[in-house]
């Protein structure tokens, strides 16, 4: 495609990536199944497709993705559940990649035993988009939010170790079990080193610079500094950027301005959303070329390869969380010793350590076996095998090997994507509100009273006037902040699982927005009128918005 019709096929994308978003708002069906049938509807169009390019995808799509949801995710939810994580990142997939790779040698005619691992390996990690959007709009409770996010991180730098030792295998002939598991661990463990040291640069960064617009090119260069440098060592690029996405967000709070933070957050989330659009688009875009290759194979052992792939993706997981459920106690408990907040009869906030991992409920299990939906990792990955072996001669299966792979995918983003909120909202398994919001409402309380705290301790140092007036009425402002906290609460706590309905507090959400409506159209009669210049406009409508980011979000639709 020439430079014209480039860039009239993106702005088509992005328009089809914003329309899909706002039907996914109105009918709540998953964004990520929408693109990808729209991505399929497409491709069968006339006109030019796009080929996925696995290493511009490994190289410039999967990093900042990766990265954002590091970012977003919760380095302590993690270790809390990291017995749990581990065993669906990394146990889980090894044993997938492996079933698969027997799945393939035993049923397939002329198949391979490397060639199904290097498949196993491939529709082994879940993407976790299409879940986590969906499980956050029905409001899943954290620890399943937790461990989606945390399977979903680690278990990509897991698959892709696989698949390059599977087709290694498949390439030679040659296999050797101990040089495997060395190539894993050593991509692993210097996977995570060149994870920490990129976060100790950025943080050395933070302590240098604080300006907003230097750490946000700082961020968003992050990721492809953590995959490059993984990768020059010749260890797990993916893991890199993982490890240091995930120190890098815990320690914003401390290293990073509140300006800084808002913007940062607001340029991922633009990120995110276009990245992830396009991506899905794109795998259904990838159909008529897969089914294309497939010409020249028997029908049956199409089918045949198609059962066993989307067989043992759909099957292993619940029956691996199943049993993983029902090991001895004593090999649940927590690795790294940290616990988690708890309150104690008096509603003191304590800290368990050494505590064993709470085991998953039924319902936890089918809702988590119902959350591994596949993506752009798992085609990227298939894509990567090599047309030739190191023979010269054609990789075994590789077609074959790629419709499996898009199958899987298809079958879990649409069939588990579209299903899954029916399914979460069927067993009634979501986070109370009231809860959530009596923590918050504690949070904030236990907040403004260290403020207040603060400013006794000011108020007994040596000052002025000037600074008694400031002091008084700074603690008057937050006395009033928490006294409506406290009421809060006090309501709160009288709820039962719902948030109870405060006319009070409702009407001064409504007032609140008109009032700042009204301050905005007399800043813009201002500026009309030629009394203030578009810069102080800016200026103040930035102070605005402020305060409106303080509101909560309206409701959807």
């Amino acid at each position: 495609m020439d430079v014209g019709s480039t860039l009239l096929f993106v702005l088509a994308a992005v328009g089809v990536v914003v329309v899909l978003h706002w039907v996914a708002e109105k009918t709540r069906l998953p964004e990520a199944a929408l693109l990808t049938v729209a991505g399929i509807a497409y491709a069968f169009l006339p006109g030019p497709n796009v080929g996925l390019d696995p290493h511009l995808v490994l190289t410039l799509v999967i990093p900042p993705l990766l990265f954002s949801a590091a970012l977003d995710s919760s380095l302590l939810g993690i270790r809390n559940n990291l017995r749990t994580v581990v065993s669906l990142s990394v146990s889980l997939v090894l044993a997938t990649a492996v079933v698969v790779g027997l799945g393939f040698d035993l049923f397939v005619a002329g198949a391979t035993f490397a060639a199904g691992t290097a498949l196993g390996a491939a529709v082994a990690p879940p993407d976790p988009v299409a879940a986590l959007a969906v499980g956050r709009t029905v409001g899943l409770p954290s620890r399943l939010i937790t461990l989606i996010q945390g399977e979903g991180l680690l278990n990509d730098a897991t698959a892709l170790t696989i698949l390059t030792v599977a087709v290694s295998a498949a390439s030679s002939g040659d296999f050797s079990a101990g040089g495997a598991i060395g190539q894993f661990l050593l991509a692993a463990v210097g996977g995570i080193v060149a994870g920490l040291v990129v976060a100790q640069v950025v943080r050395w960064i933070r302590r240098w610079r604080h300006d907003p617009l230097t750490l946000n090119a700082v961020s968003l260069a992050t990721p492809f500094a953590a995959y490059l440098l993984g990768e020059e060592l010749h260890v797990s690029g993916v893991l890199a950027v993982v490890i240091a996405g995930l120190v890098i967000g815990h320690d914003s709070s401390r290293f990073v301005s509140g300006a800084s933070r808002l913007q940062v957050n607001a340029v991922w989330r633009l990120v995110d959303f276009l990245l992830e659009g396009l991506v899905f688009l794109l795998i259904g875009q990838q159909l008529p070329t897969i089914l294309d290759g497939l010409r020249h194979y028997e029908t049956s052992t199409v089918v045949i390869a198609s059962v066993v792939s989307v067989g043992v993706v759909l099957l292993l997981r619940p029956l691996w969380l199943l049993l993983t459920q029902l090991l001895p106690q004593s090999l649940h408990t927590r690795l790294g010793g940290a616990g988690e907040d708890e309150e104690d009869e008096g509603g003191t906030s304590t800290t368990r350590r050494g505590h064993a991992e709470e085991r998953l409920s039924w319902r936890e299990l089918v809702v988590l076996s119902w959350a591994g939906t596949r993506g752009v990792i798992t085609l990227a990955a298939i894509f990567t095998l090599p047309r030739l072996t190191d023979a010269g001669e054609p990789f075994p299966d590789r077609e074959l090997l790629q419709f499996c792979a898009l199958l899987v995918v298809l079958v879990t983003l649409v069939g588990q994507g579209v299903t899954f909120a029916p399914l979460v909202r069927a067993l009634g398994l979501r986070a109370s509100p009231a809860d959530q919001a009596r923590l918050r409402n504690r949070a904030r309380s236990a907040a403004v009273q260290a403020g207040l705290d603060r400013l006794a301790e000011l108020e007994r140092e040596e000052h002025d006037a000037a600074d008694d007036r400031a002091i008084a009425a700074l603690r008057a402002a937050l006395e009033g902040r928490l006294g409506r906290y406290r009421r809060r609460l006090e309501s709160l706590e009288k709820a039962d699982a719902e948030i109870p309905f405060n006319p009070q507090y409702e009407a001064a959400l409504r007032v609140s927005r008109e009032v700042l409506e009204a301050e905005r159209e007399e800043l813009l009669r201002l500026r009309d009128t030629g009394r203030i210049p578009d810069s102080s406009l800016r200026v103040l409508e930035r102070e605005l918005d402020h305060q409106e980011t303080l509101l909560p979000a309206r409701p959807a639709g």
